[in-house]
């Protein structure tokens, strides 16, 4: 039940899909909700938890969809708190349907994203990864370690939103060639001397293709067959969006092939049953994530490109502020509409 305080309206939430950090950076920035925390994704079978709760705090593989929806609204659930600008495991049409408020953290901190986006470029460039290995057995060949200069390397931007911007300015600074594709181009960057294009003039040819655009009907499997005979043969690909974004056994055609050279994943479209778990001791049972950690030219870390002291603490703010102004009845900007 949502009550008042002194100066304060007080919410229960229930916070799904949370980790040791989730806590510490939330228990620090709580403006006085009741918190309650579940290591659980929040999925079907597990719905029922959230019956008592006023509001749901969840995050990237947290199901809130058509079939869930109601048993939530029918909990008294009022109100979901994403920890996260993406909302593609939200139906927004359902939850305005049914009076659910849904409110995201637009922006947290594109540099993050940005930033791990060109470390895992420069590890599959300069082959980090391998020479961190060898040297720790004693091994200081240099063979087959070498790499590329960035200086005049062409590459495929797709995206230009908040993280794409910040991508673009680092891209800028190591001296590449940088071509964008986005249906609305952004001005200041147009101004700094970005060039737009359709897709497939995009992607014709390009050395490096980066990620950075939200998932939904028109950029699912964006990047397929079709599209990755654009690339130029062993070119790069680079996602830190969404996996979705990407026709995962297509991919890794392409790298059979060689169509593909090198291969950054910070997320993956089946990451759900993966992704912020230590499955150290289990069989993995997915037979797509399996073949691409085989290949030696594929990097795949797991959804950390958001994950810095700066980003965690901005989630946070944002997430209780969004609560606040729902609960005061104060216009809320980061609501998101159908």
């Amino acid at each position: 039940m949502i009550t008042l305080g002194e100066n304060h309206i007080f919410m229960k939430i229930a916070v799904f899909s949370t980790c040791s950090y989730d806590k510490d950076f939330l228990e620090l920035l709580n403006t006085g909700h009741e918190l309650s925390y579940f290591t659980e994704t929040l999925n079907l079978q597990n719905v029922l938890l959230t019956k008592g709760f006023d509001a749901l705090c969840i995050f990237v593989n947290d199901k809130a969809d058509a079939e869930i929806l109601p048993k939530l609204a029918e909990n008294g659930i009022k109100l979901i708190l994403l920890r996260c600008a993406g909302f593609n495991n939200v139906n927004l049409e359902v939850a305005g349907e049914l009076g659910i408020k849904v409110l995201h953290v637009p922006a947290y901190s594109p540099e993050a994203v940005a930033e791990h986006a060109m470390a895992m470029i420069l590890t599959l460039n300069r082959k980090i990864h391998k020479a961190y290995n060898r040297v720790r057995e004693g091994n200081f060949s240099l063979e087959n370690l070498m790499g590329f200069n960035m200086l005049g390397c062409k590459v495929a931007l797709i995206g230009t939103g908040n993280i794409g911007k910040a991508f673009y300015r680092i891209l800028k600074g190591f001296g590449c060639q940088v071509s964008a594709f986005d249906p609305s181009p952004d001005a200041e960057l147009q101004s700094e001397g970005l060039k737009y294009e359709n897709l497939k003039d995009v992607l014709n040819d390009a050395e490096i293709v980066s990620l950075h655009c939200p998932l939904n009907e028109d950029t699912f499997h964006m990047i397929n067959a079709i599209t990755l005979k654009l690339f130029k043969k062993g070119a790069m690909l680079i996602n830190t969006s969404r996996g979705g974004l990407i026709a995962t056994a297509d991919v890794i055609d392409a790298l059979k092939s060689g169509q593909l050279g090198y291969l950054g994943l910070d997320v993956y479209e089946q990451e759900s049953k993966l992704f912020f778990k230590d499955l150290s001791a289990n069989i993995i049972q997915d037979d797509l994530i399996s073949r691409l950690i085989s290949f030696p030219n594929v990097l795949i870390t797991a959804h950390q490109g958001f994950f810095t002291k700066e980003a965690m603490s901005q989630i946070a703010a944002v997430t209780f502020s969004n609560a606040d102004n729902f609960c005061k009845g104060l216009p809320m900007n980061n609501e998101l509409l159908n």
